[in-house]
Order: structure tokens, then sequence, then C-alpha cells
């Protein structure tokens, strides 16, 4: 199954909003897509969550304020929350669905290799009666 891009109404579910705007949401989506795809590309099944997160984020916080009052009432959010951008969390998710960033083992043996030995093979009693005395060679 190949990446499908996120909806509006999956955005909208995802962030528990009743009411979404659909143009800025599909405006958000396709930006985060675009970015998604400066580390992966094309996208690999499973990245709708990550542009999810990243649509989200800037849905919510476009500006990335951190700290605001309105009257009596005072918010202070996480540095870095908001605005249009990719987390080293979301790389290595990205990574990881595309199938790379985990261990891996590299083979240095050619495809043409032969099995069998490689030394000449003479017959076997001919260098052992002449240099290995002690071992109960005749």
């Amino acid at each position: 199954m190949a990446f499908t891009p996120p909806t509006v109404e999956q955005l909208g579910l995802f962030l528990g909003l009743e009411e979404i705007d659909g143009n800025r949401a599909d405006l958000l989506i396709a930006s985060a897509i675009s970015l998604c795809q400066t580390i992966v590309k094309p996208l690999p099944e499973g990245a709708e969550a990550v542009v999810l997160s990243v649509a989200g984020r800037a849905y919510v916080n476009p500006q990335q304020v951190s700290y605001e009052t309105i009257g009596p009432m005072s918010v202070q959010r996480p540095s870095g929350s908001g605005g249009l951008y990719l987390t080293k969390a979301d790389k290595s998710a990205l990574k990881s669905f595309a199938g790379r960033g985990g261990a891996f083992t590299v083979d240095p043996t050619p495809a043409t290799a032969d099995p069998s030995p490689t030394w000449p093979l003479d017959d076997l009693t001919g260098w052992a009666e002449d240099d290995e005395a002690g071992w109960g060679y005749p």
C-alpha cells in the first residue's frame, strides 16, 4: 500500500477539533508533505502520521507562541511547539518508515565467488611426512 495524503477531516480528528478551516488545513497538509519529502521521496506508507503531526503543530500554533496572557488567564507552551518544521523524531520516523536508519550488514563476498577451497590440494600425505614428523605420521 502506498502513501495517501491525509484529509482535512483526518487533521480535524487528529487535533480533536469539531470545526476546521478547510483551505488553511489543505495548505498546511500540502506544505507538510513537501517538507517531509525533503527527507524521504517518495513518502512511504505510514508517513501519514508524521504529516498529520507536522500540519497539526502548525495549525494549532502557527506563530510558535510560547507564552500568552489574555486577561487573568496565561498559557505557557513548550518551546519549539508550533510552526511548520520537522523534529528530529519526525525525521527519524520518516527514515524508519522508508526502511532506512536501522542496523544492517554488508557482505563483501562477490556474487561469482566459488565456495570450494582456493589453495592447491595435492595429496594429503606428502606435506605431513616431510614437515610434521612429530605428529604421528610415518
